[in-house]
């Protein structure tokens, strides 16, 4: 029997199976001196396994928080059962952008995920202790946001993603909360090149992180995506890039999801 038809059945079979338990937790922020609420989702068996995990960070989209990831994609659930991976799903506020603010204090979602988060996973939960057990994908907001930690902290995450990504939000200067983050472009225009992931590839990235980006046909992001991938080309990262009909919306990162789950697993596998 064909291996690809092997895999859709243990698939199926994962689906009609038990399902991961889900830990609503808090993380203390020692810069945003405040408690972030986290959702672990983990596999059925984890009690009895008895071994180490590795964890993917899965992080929302503008207006979400740290349940947008369970809701738009319940198959979750399944997902770490079939994958024998921990998911990991931080609250960064509705326009964090994941970075730590030039201009406000109280935004440091860059600093809580590296230094507070991961950190606080590794301590309790049966995790694997290296970049080649971590990835970090997420949704709009969140792909630039993955690709901004992992470009960043590439000692801490051996993969990275982004699903429908900002990942270059200087067309979208009244968008989604930004200039809160980092004022207004024309009299912060600094920031809007220092903070925007796709100014901060350069070949000297190439090799420390495996990259996959997906983006719908349909998706406003779409052109700034295609830039992305063409930066990587020039420098010579290798990467997973897929277009494929969809939106800006959960029916595509919900789909797109499961793609980079696989992306991921084969990764920790090689490993």
């Amino acid at each position: 029997m064909p291996r690809i038809i092997l895999f859709l059945l243990s698939w199926h079979f994962a689906l009609t199976a038990a399902a991961g338990t889900v830990e609503n937790i808090s993380v203390y922020s020692d810069l945003m001196k405040k408690q972030v609420s986290v959702v672990v989702i983990k596999p059925s068996n984890y009690k009895q396994s008895k071994k180490n995990y590795p964890v993917v960070y899965l992080l929302h989209g503008y207006s979400g928080n740290q349940n947008q990831w369970l809701n738009d994609a319940p198959q979750l659930l399944q997902s770490v059962d079939l994958l024998d991976v921990i998911l990991v799903c931080p609250d960064a506020g509705y326009g964090s952008w994941y970075f730590d603010s030039p201009i406000d204090s109280t935004i440091r979602y860059e600093s809580f995920i590296t230094n507070d988060l991961v950190p606080y996973i590794d301590n309790h939960y049966r995790s694997i202790h290296s970049k080649t057990g971590r990835a970090i994908t997420g949704l709009s907001m969140g792909g630039h946001g993955s690709l901004f930690v992992a470009i960043r902290h590439n000692e801490l995450f051996g993969a990275a993603g982004s699903i429908a990504g900002g990942v270059d939000f200087r067309p979208f200067p009244n968008n989604w909360e930004i200039k809160k983050s980092l004022g207004t472009i024309e009299e912060h225009p600094e920031n809007w090149e220092k903070y925007t992931v796709i100014n901060m590839l350069d070949s000297s990235w190439r090799g420390k992180t495996k990259i996959v980006m997906d983006c719908g046909t349909g998706d406003f992001f779409l052109a700034v995506n295609r830039n992305m991938h063409q930066k990587l080309l020039t420098h010579h990262i290798d990467h997973d890039y897929t277009e494929r009909p969809g939106a800006h919306n959960k029916m595509f990162w919900s789909n797109a999801i499961d793609y980079q789950l696989l992306f991921f697993v084969k990764y920790f596998r090689g490993n």
